[in-house]
C-alpha cells in the first residue's frame, strides 16, 4: 500500500485509534522489502499465504496489491490452481469466489 488514503476504512479507523500497532505494522511491512524478491513476486507469495490461512480479507488485500504490481487475472487465478492440492477443492472453490469479488468490479 503507498498511501493511507488507500487503505480500506475499517483498517485506517483500527490504525489511528492504535498507532502503535500500525507502527509495528509498518516495521513489519520494511521487513518484507529485504527479502529479495520484486514486488509483484512478493505481492503473489502474500497471495499464496492467504489462501493457505483461508483469511477472506488478506485474500482480497492481496489481490488489490497484486495488481497495482501488474499481476495479472491470469498470474492470480494460477496461484489458486497452485493452491488446490494443499489446501483442497471446497477451499479452492471459496478463495476463488473471494478473488472474483474484486476481478468482476
Amino acid at each position: 500500500m503507498t498511501s493511507k488514503q488507500e487503505a480500506p476504512k475499517t483498517y485506517l479507523e483500527f490504525t489511528d485509534r492504535f498507532p502503535k500497532l500500525r507502527q509495528a505494522w509498518d516495521l513489519t511491512r520494511e521487513a518484507e522489502s529485504e527479502a529479495g524478491f520484486d514486488e509483484k513476486t512478493t505481492r503473489l507469495i502474500k497471495l499464496a499465504i492467504a489462501i493457505g490461512a483461508q483469511r477472506e480479507g488478506a485474500v482480497h488485500s492481496a489481490v488489490r496489491k497484486a495488481l497495482a504490481t501488474g499481476a495479472t487475472e491470469e498470474e492470480l487465478l494460477q496461484v489458486v490452481v497452485l493452491s488446490a492440492s494443499t489446501i483442497g477443492f471446497p477451499s479452492s472453490v471459496a478463495v476463488f469466489s473471494w478473488m472474483k469479488d474484486l476481478l468482476e468490479r
